[in-house]
């Protein structure tokens, strides 16, 4: 439940509605923008392929480390006042890392950007729930937020890349600084303030073991120290144990009982590693193997952000009509066919076998998004639903940060291969999860949570 917001009128709620989307915009152009400028950003900088794995792995290990932390803050201390502090210092964040004099200071500028990054999305999805009262109304403006992923992920690599050819690789974060003004000026002008009337109680150790274990493995498989994965072992099992006697933990391991939102979780994973090494590789491939140029490449991510754009959508009716199992089914279908198929592409692969594959890839990863959340949401108590789809958007981050970590790890087909394993298991899961009744799961794990729900208001 939030504090009460007025009836502010449908322009005003339009502005609150294009304040919030911009926030998402940046935030999600921001990845395949810079995947697009690393190949740049490593001739410019002479870095190596591990400084260009930790450009991206920072941001999105930043981000699902926080995610869970902003939402509950912002829940406590205002919205309004979350969400503009993260757009400012995003939009600080950006213009550290356009001037950044060696890869080291990007990469924590990088770092910063995140920070700011993980205030943006789940506030400002808070703030479209508490302004749009009406339950059709704020469908709609949750399908049109939701469509800028869509939107962002379809002309990010070509903006990126014209950008790139015009001004370097450095105006890719120039870009972010105009957006942030107009949309940290819509927000001091028409956002209201919002709290929730029973914000959940911040759980600081479990936040630090949560990041020690994020950040280990990561930095294992990035940096070949097969040592560092001891010390997350340690940390995991140092979080499971305090998760479980916490009375209001990070994240509350009894979730995991419900089938559904356990599936979810581990087809985040799986689904958006293999994103994460696709587009990594993909973009070094195009440009250092086939030498493109920023722009080509751009041109030739085209089928798949169009494909992506095109199937998000059509994902959400079918999750709507038919359940999860459909757009799941087809998703790992069309991601394990795209990832074998890439296998075998190498330096003088044809040009249009490369569109056929990407648009195949970005097909199946367009229909994914729309069953996690579904199925992570619908296992839950309503009262839980929103800590369910924010443990599910950080599982997302989790799993584009181990994508790009295993891109240098292993090499050529192999990575392929292993990235076809985790296409298969989303069909696996679709297979075996989606079976279980989502209101059977809910009935069984509600009395479980309700023994903490006291605990939580603090």
């Amino acid at each position: 439940m939030s504090t009460s917001i007025p009836d502010l009128g449908p322009r005003r709620r339009a502005l609150i509605l294009v304040a919030c989307s911009l926030s998402l915009l940046i935030s999600s152009m921001d990845a395949t923008i810079v995947n697009v400028a690393l190949p740049a950003i490593g001739r410019d900088m002479t870095a190596s392929v591990t400084h260009l794995q930790w450009v991206v792995d920072i941001y999105t290990l930043t981000l699902a480390s926080l995610l869970v932390l902003s939402g509950a803050t912002a829940d406590r201390f205002g919205r309004r006042r979350i969400f503009r502090l993260g757009l400012t210092v995003f939009a600080a964040g950006s213009l550290l890392c356009s001037l950044a004099p060696t890869v080291e200071v990007l990469i924590a500028a990088r770092g910063i950007q995140a920070v700011g990054g993980s205030m943006l999305s789940p506030v400002a999805l808070s703030i479209v729930t508490a302004v749009f009262t009406d339950p059709a109304e704020r469908a709609r403006a949750i399908g049109l937020w939701g469509a800028v992923v869509g939107v962002s992920t379809a002309v990010g690599p070509l903006v990126g890349g014209v950008l790139i050819d015009a001004l370097g690789w450095r105006s890719v974060f120039w870009v972010n600084l105009p957006i942030c003004a107009v949309a940290i000026a819509l927000t001091y002008a028409v956002v209201p303030e919002s709290r929730a009337a029973t914000p959940r109680s911040i759980d600081p150790l479990g936040q630090i073991l949560a990041i020690a274990v994020m950040f280990t493995a990561v930095f294992g498989l990035i940096e070949h120290e097969p040592l560092v994965l001891l010390a997350t072992a340690v940390a995991l099992g140092g979080f499971i144990a305090h998760e479980r006697r916490h009375p209001s933990p990070f994240i509350d391991l009894r979730f995991f009982r419900s089938i559904p939102f356990s599936a979810a979780t581990l087809t985040a994973v799986c689904a958006f590693a293999g994103f994460g090494a696709f587009l990594f590789t993909m973009s070094l491939y195009l440009q250092n193997t086939r030498h493109f140029s920023a722009v080509q490449t751009g041109l030739m991510f085209l089928p798949m952000a169009l494909c992506v754009f095109v199937a998000s959508p059509v994902s959400g009716r079918l999750v709507a009509r038919f359940g999860p199992r459909p757009s799941l089914l087809g998703a790992g279908v069309l991601m394990t066919c795209a990832t074998v198929a890439l296998t075998a592409v190498g330096p003088a692969t044809p040009l249009p076998v490369l569109g056929v594959v990407f648009a195949v890839f970005g097909t199946g990863f367009g229909l994914v998004n729309a069953p996690i959340t579904n199925s992570a949401v619908s296992g839950m108590p309503l009262d839980r639903a929103g800590a369910a789809a924010a443990v599910a958007s950080t599982s997302r981050q989790v799993g584009v940060s181990l994508g790009v970590a295993l891109s240098g790890l292993l090499g050529g087909a192999s990575l392929w291969w292993a990235t076809a394993g985790f296409a298969a298991v989303v069909v696996i899961l679709a297979l075996v999860s989606t079976g279980a009744r989502a209101e059977r799961s809910r009935e069984r794990i509600a009395p479980l949570l309700a023994p903490k729900e006291a605990a939580d208001v603090h």
